[in-house]
């Protein structure tokens, strides 16, 4: 070998472009593969070092575009030429900017197929991007995401997505629109927006370019996302949305998606199913701050009866979901809880739960107020009811007249009265069209 390369150093430099190029397809197809790295790495360093630019670039795109075509099957042994190579060139990186971005490419492919993500994305955060189009830095910059995620790298994955974003109108492709929507609600979804990600997860699935069965994917992440949001008017608004829909019906998060939309109370036994199906980051671990350990200290002294718990706050991300949720699902049920009643339904210190309740109130997710001298929280009874096609699943829409009776904690009550006998009579209509029962006919 390396007397091939005395020889070509000696020739005219128009002949020796050709020299190099038969010598690369020679190493190439040698039978005794234990060689071909070897060689190529000393022939990659000759034209390096000692040919010129012109010469160099013509070699070394040679030996790329073979690399790429699969010239080598071994996946080892092609993993290791790139790497070599990569090494070589890349303190001339200048000089070689476009074989050394084909090579990283390689590299990362090699590495994705061996599912080593987090040493994929590495590869292509080195790739030179000043001489891409936009067009390309936006599908770099996506997959790169895409890598990160996938070892749940999500705080260096916003960075290369915020990165994309500004680059996002630069291509008309469906495929890299539909990668970016897709990283859009992943990236939600890791940094805990995840009503915003139950939203993008839930329009993604609609979608008939993607296979069925990762629509069905992305359904499921939509409902999972729902159910951790915060509960509130804007989350029963993604819960209406998800449980109108049918398809619902045939995941195994369905029974905890029905009790939340309506407004039913979850039970351990539930959360812990549902919590089976979590992945790590939606199980994180979340921080009481110092003001809300402070104000959760304050229990009811005046009360013979102990606390039935001691815990000062919600523990995971899961956790504060359904104690949000069975708050909210109390205020239907009850016109006022006193501080230890709602500390033992959500499993809270008084002083807790009472904060808890504080900070919904003051954020607009619940309607009430806080009597602190007898200890109880009331509900606003007032609140402005679901629509029936809405809670009825859509038998139809049912007419409501305010009725000022004079006893406000009964209109509640009323209205409950008036849209169960409405939605019977709406059922009995549906029946008697498709003649499953007969109208009785009354004697003249």
């Amino acid at each position: 070998m390396d007397s091939r390369l005395t020889q070509f150093a000696a020739l005219n430099q128009k002949d020796k472009a050709p020299a190099y190029l038969s010598l690369v397809s020679e190493i190439l197809t040698r039978q005794d593969q234990s060689l071909i790295a070897p060689d190529l790495h000393t022939l990659v360093e000759t034209v390096v070092q000692d040919v010129g630019i012109v010469v160099g670039r013509q070699v070394l795109s040679e030996l790329v575009r073979n690399l790429g075509t699969g010239s080598i099957s071994d996946h080892n042994l092609r993993k290791r030429i790139v790497k070599e190579t990569l090494n070589t060139l890349q303190p001339r990186i200048v000089s070689y900017e476009e074989q050394v971005n084909s090579l990283r490419f390689q590299l990362a492919d090699l590495l994705e197929t061996e599912e080593e993500w987090s040493e994929a994305a590495r590869v292509l955060m080195g790739i030179s991007s000043r001489s891409l189009p936009d067009e390309e830095k936006f599908r770099v910059n996506i997959r790169i995401v895409r890598l990160l995620l996938e070892d749940e790298d999500s705080v260096q994955a916003e960075t290369y997505y915020n990165r994309a974003a500004s680059l996002s109108n630069s291509t008309s492709d469906r495929e890299t629109q539909l990668q970016f929507k897709l990283c859009q609600a992943r990236i939600s979804d890791y940094a805990r927006k995840f009503l915003e990600a139950a939203m993008r997860y839930h329009e993604l699935s609609w979608l008939a370019e993607i296979d069925e069965e990762e629509r069905k994917e992305m359904l499921s992440a939509a409902v999972t996302c729902a159910v951790l949001a915060p509960a509130g008017p804007n989350r029963s608004r993604v819960l209406a949305s998800l449980y109108r829909d049918e398809r619902s019906a045939d995941l195994p998060s369905y029974n905890i998606l029905s009790k939340m939309f309506l407004d039913h109370i979850l039970r351990p036994a539930e959360i812990r199913t549902f919590e089976e199906r979590l992945r790590p980051h939606q199980l994180a671990k979340i921080a009481i701050s110092s003001n809300d350990q402070l104000a959760s200290t304050i229990d009811d002294d005046d009360s013979a009866e102990p606390s039935t718990s001691t815990r000062r706050g919600p523990s995971t991300v899961l956790d504060r979901a359904v104690m949000e949720h069975n708050l909210l699902a109390s205020s239907k049920i009850y016109n006022n809880i006193t501080f230890r009643g709602l500390g033992a339904l959500l499993d809270l210190a008084p002083g807790a739960a009472e904060t808890m309740a504080r900070k919904m109130i003051e954020q607009g997710r619940l309607k009430g107020s806080i009597d602190q001298v007898d200890k109880l929280i009331w509900f606003d009874a007032a609140r402005e009811e679901d629509d029936a096609q809405g809670k009825a699943g859509g038998l139809g829409d049912v007419e409501q007249t305010n009725e000022d009776t004079g006893a406000p904690f009964t209109k509640r009550w009323d209205l409950q009265i008036r849209m169960t006998a409405a939605n019977v009579e709406t059922i009995v209509q549906h029946l008697a069209e498709k003649g499953f029962v007969q109208q009785p006919t009354v004697a003249a």
